[in-house]
């Protein structure tokens, strides 16, 4: 497995710089993250978001491209039924020449009503919809509906699900599932054999809601702010264009601690040690790919996120390869 960065470019009111220098700080980062050894750099996409959450991942991944040489080059994810299928196959070969064949193409469906609603597309048929538009965007490339194509073949794409339904949606069209879960798997792979594809082929990757800091407590008294941030967006955005009430704002000392059954709390601060074995044992037994991490919090300190990147290009692929190779040797591996 390698591990990756993502970039959502936000830029909070309470915490904002130029645009024109937050997009350019950010192209640093992912020239510091390629320069460290990072195996990715991965940008999301949403709109209509007051803090600027980047709303074209792709545009943004083609500048990327540009300044880096070796990380592969992802989205996680772009929504396809915001885009007709030839506009999203011809701006993803491009990111794909540009950078060399370094991309990789992560999918979704989304979740807000208001963003359908700017494109004018319906929200209820969403799934479908989905399903069939990446499709079309991987027919166009197989079949030169488009032009230039894209530098591989195939250019790797990733379902970025959460739920059955979409999980075996990936599973079916033989593409990666963007999401670490073990109950999930077996959907996947049953997805995967309807779809007449061969189980062994399954591939997952995720974001995992993980920030490296040489002291973790410290840091979490300055990124908590950041975090209450963050969660409030996307709790208020998710009943946007709903009935549902609005839910109430959290604030720096509303996150609980970690789950009692092991699974990942809202955000956690750890050491890369700690992180290393948090991570080994949450994705053990699974063909995991991409380990993809938050580079920064909703605009959180640069010297956390220079640090954050330096930690997760160097150091952790080390501790991750260490636990690997124990397990192979005490025989428990794959």
């Amino acid at each position: 497995m390698d591990v990756g960065i993502l970039f959502d470019l936000r830029n909070p009111n309470a915490w904002h710089r130029p645009w024109a220098d937050h997009y350019a700080r950010s192209l640093e980062f992912c020239e510091e993250a390629d320069a460290r050894g990072a195996g990715g750099v991965w940008f999301t996409e949403h709109h209509l978001f007051e803090d600027g959450y980047l709303p074209q991942p792709l545009t943004f991944a083609a500048a990327a491209a540009a300044r880096t040489r070796r990380v592969r080059i992802g989205t996680a994810v772009v929504l396809p039924n915001l885009r007709k299928p030839a506009q999203l196959a011809e701006d993803a070969a491009i990111v794909d020449l540009i950078s060399g064949g370094r991309l990789e193409l992560g999918v979704g469906a989304g979740y807000r009503v208001p963003e359908y609603n700017l494109f004018d597309v319906e929200f209820g048929r969403r799934f479908t919809m989905v399903e069939r538009n990446i499709r079309e965007v991987r027919r166009l490339w197989a079949e030169g509906g488009i032009t230039p194509g894209p530098l591989q073949s195939p250019v790797p794409v990733w379902g970025g699900f959460y739920g059955p339904r979409g999980v075996r949606i990936a599973g079916r069209l033989g593409i990666g599932l963007l999401h670490i879960s073990h109950k999930l798997f077996e959907h996947y792979r049953e997805g995967l054999i309807e779809g007449g594809h061969d189980p062994e082929t399954a591939r997952v990757s995720d974001l995992l809601p993980v920030i490296l800091a040489d002291d973790p407590e410290a840091a979490w008294s300055r990124i908590a702010p950041h975090l209450a941030h963050q969660m409030n967006t996307y709790r208020q955005g998710s009943v946007e264009g709903t009935d549902h009430p609005e839910p109430p704002l959290l604030g720096p000392d509303d996150f609980p601690d970690r789950p009692a059954d092991g699974s990942w709390a809202t955000l956690e601060i750890l050491t890369p040690e700690d992180a290393a074995v948090r991570i080994h044992e949450r994705t053990k037994g699974l063909p995991v790919k991409h380990l993809i991490f938050w580079a920064s919090i909703a605009g959180m300190p640069d010297d956390l996120v220079a640090r954050n990147i330096e930690l997760i290009s160097e150091r952790l692929p080390v501790l991750l390869a260490k636990l690997s190779g124990t397990e192979r040797e005490g025989g428990t591996g794959r």
